[in-house]
């Protein structure tokens, strides 16, 4: 097209007159060339100071806050979904625990004596039946069926836990591991699992300060790396009774915890298998 020529775009020039409060005013002339170029310098210098200004000020915060409001939004319903799985978590544990003990409970609702309306009733009468013979010793027989259906047993014990904790280590006899290991805080308390006698309380080097408690039917607990000991030998305590502080005493030892043995006739037991909450 004739109109476009580059030769005519080149001396094309344009005027700039400032409205300035003054009698004498200046006309400045510019180039078309010249004129873009101050344009671009003028705008790149403009995106250079934003972009300072941006990094070393607040304002970004500013100007971005609907994307912000978007992530602390997201990160909100994150932490309510958290805040959802700890608490099913935490029922679940409440549902076990009361599992355990309607176990418990059956087992203790079974009674010692037989209901006659009971089919093992029969049963009884035709083994005792059987076992008595006519050339046979009355007082041996009678001794014997006493013995069997009538000599009171041996008295049940029950273990509560000896502290509020998150079982980190079981009892693992085979490497060596007698007992269980409680995840505590240093100076937690520790209460008697059982009632008894001390036997000992004092500190030793591989396990700290230690405390030892005879109970009924020759059990004995161990509490291990106490920080400070409530009692003393052959003081005469009850079950849930606090005896102890937890802590990190001894050689033995990888940090805060509370190392929990029960043993019976001089054997080591799972004391796990002995709880009841």
């Amino acid at each position: 097209m004739k109109w476009f020529n580059f030769e005519t775009l080149k001396n094309a020039s344009f005027y700039f007159t400032p409205n300035l409060p003054v009698i004498a005013t200046k006309r400045y002339k510019f180039s078309l060339f010249r004129g873009l170029g101050i344009v671009v310098l003028y705008t790149i210098a403009s995106w250079l100071v934003l972009i300072l200004i941006l990094s070393i000020t607040p304002l970004k915060d500013t100007l971005f806050m609907v994307d912000n409001s978007e992530l602390i939004a997201q990160r909100e319903k994150i932490e309510k979904l958290q805040n959802r799985v700890i608490l099913l978590t935490q029922q679940l544990q409440e549902i076990s625990s009361i599992n355990e003990r309607m176990k418990y409970a059956i087992k203790l609702a079974q009674k010692d004596t037989i209901d006659p309306k009971n089919p093992l009733y029969d049963t009884l009468k035709k083994t005792i039946k059987n076992k008595i013979k006519i050339e046979g010793n009355i007082f041996l027989i009678a001794k014997e069926f006493y013995e069997k259906y009538f000599q009171e047993k041996e008295e049940q014990i029950i273990f509560f836990e000896p502290v509020q904790g998150i079982i980190i280590q079981n009892f693992e006899p085979s490497k060596g591991h007698l007992g269980i290991d409680y995840g505590v805080k240093k100076n937690s308390p520790v209460y008697a699992t059982a009632g008894g006698m001390v036997t000992f309380a004092d500190f030793t080097i591989d396990y700290g300060y230690t405390i030892i408690i005879q109970h009924k039917n020759n059990f004995i607990s161990i509490y291990k790396h106490c920080e400070t000991l409530l009692k003393k030998e052959r003081d005469i305590v009850t079950q849930g009774e606090l005896i102890a502080l937890s802590g990190n005493t001894g050689k033995k030892t990888t940090g805060p915890h509370l190392h929990f043995e029960v043993w019976k006739n001089g054997k080591p037991i799972d004391p796990k298998s002995l709880f009841i909450k």
